[in-house]
């Protein structure tokens, strides 16, 4: 009796394979009882086969006895056979089905392109973001409009660097920790010309005590016209006597230099921008004190917070030349200032940036026509006079009357020449 289902048929050893099919269709894949191996031999265990309705090809794979692999399988068959599919051409789970399901490789190229666009683009934004909140914080309060019969302007641009005792926004134990005192209103305790052009920078201080006689003019606050009666001052004075304005037409009428730009600073700004920056690095030659300005200073480089630096540019009562030597001490602080502060690791590190932006932008006062980027160009010409590319000198003198220091006028006519043409600067202070 052929024991085999469907047509098959086999010998007793059990190779029963491979003699095809009762089926008029091709062989596909057929599930197989599942079978014991560890039934012994001869003594298959198999399960019932599945009913011919059940089939996928209406037939079935006899029972397998055991082959000897006890001692690693579980003991268990799946009864699963392969065949070509179902005579449909597929190729079941080889390679190229696999091959069908894999990722494509990445396109670094790509991914690197649109990297850097993108930080490109956070930057530039970034940058017009900070450069218009920057430029709306500046304090544009003084109006060189109202400054009358102005000389004509030069090559370059020329800058009026002021430093004033200014105490506004101070606390009482600020004023005491930087030595300011409580006096009202507010004096220059500096005054520069920063002139740049194609031949480097040129910073030239004017003393305090600086011999003028005051102008004509016209108030800035009343709009009247004074008329000028010879009146010999200080130029300091100019600066109390009526603000900014009148220190610009003193200037300007005593040298025929125009002043293109206004820059001023009071303690408290001065002492802010130094600190957010981290402190100022100096080489002090000599040490020295002054009681009055808070200056105690060792010879050597050393970094200086906001209170040392203002102490520095402040003391005069320590030196034999007393303000001369105090104008090159302010030339060389603010270079190095403008040396560390305009430089990448202050412009590119919003940690730094953001702080020194805001101590400044708060306190320093400009005309209404500079820009931010005026101001940057400043500090950028303030910088070039420490790199060897500019020159920085005092206002030649010829000697004093009085307590008044008077320039030597030959010197400073050529001077005031040489920065007009924009050429090369070989006047000297002595």
């Amino acid at each position: 009796m052929n024991e085999w289902p469907n047509g098959w048929s086999g010998d007793q050893s059990g190779n029963q394979y491979g003699r095809g099919s009762g089926s008029s269709q091709p062989e596909g894949a057929r599930a197989m009882p599942q079978v014991r191996r560890d039934a012994g031999p001869g003594r298959p265990r198999s399960e019932p086969p599945l009913p011919p309705q059940l089939s996928p090809n209406r037939g079935s794979v006899p029972p397998q006895q055991s082959q000897g692999y006890d001692s690693y399988d579980n003991g268990y068959n799946t009864g699963q056979v392969y065949g070509d599919g179902g005579g449909r051409g597929g190729h079941g789970g080889g390679p190229a089905a696999a091959g069908r399901g894999s990722r494509p490789a990445p396109n670094w190229g790509r991914r690197i392109k649109w990297t850097v666009l993108t930080l490109v683009t956070v930057f530039l934004v970034t940058s017009i973001a900070t450069y218009f909140w920057a430029d709306g914080q500046m304090r544009r309060e003084v109006d060189l409009s109202k400054v009358i019969d102005r000389p004509a302007a030069g090559d370059g641009t020329n800058y009026l660097i002021v430093g004033s005792d200014s105490r506004e926004g101070m606390t009482d134990e600020q004023k005491k920790v930087l030595h300011t005192g409580s006096a009202e209103g507010k004096r220059t305790d500096s005054m520069m010309i920063l002139h740049d052009g194609s031949n480097g920078p040129t910073l030239v201080s004017l003393p305090r005590d600086s011999d003028v006689v005051v102008p004509s003019f016209v108030g800035s606050q009343s709009g009247k016209k004074f008329p000028a009666q010879g009146r010999h001052t200080k130029l300091n004075a100019t600066y109390a006597m009526d603000g900014p304005e009148l220190l610009v037409r003193t200037i300007e009428a005593s040298t025929h230099l125009r002043i293109d730009h206004y820059v001023e600073i009071g303690f408290a700004g001065f002492a802010n921008i130094v600190d957010a920056i981290g402190g100022v690095e100096l080489d002090i030659p000599k040490a020295f004190k002054d009681k009055d300005a808070g200056a105690d200073f060792q010879a050597g480089t050393q970094t200086l917070d906001g209170q040392q630096a203002l102490a520095f540019v402040r003391t005069r009562h320590a030196f034999a030349a007393s303000d001369l030597e105090r104008t090159k001490n302010q030339q060389k602080f603010l270079a190095a200032l403008a040396h560390q502060t305009a430089t990448p690791s202050t412009l590119l590190n919003p940690f730094k940036l953001y702080p020194t932006l805001s101590a400044g932008l708060n306190t320093v006062i400009t005309d209404k026509d500079m820009s931010l980027w005026d101001l940057g160009q400043m500090f950028f010409a303030m910088k070039g006079v420490t790199n060897g590319e500019g020159k920085s000198m005092n206002m030649p003198l010829s000697g004093n009357i009085g307590n008044n220091l008077l320039w030597n006028k030959t010197k400073v006519a050529q001077l005031v020449q040489q920065l007009n043409n924009d050429e090369k600067v070989t006047v000297t202070s002595d």
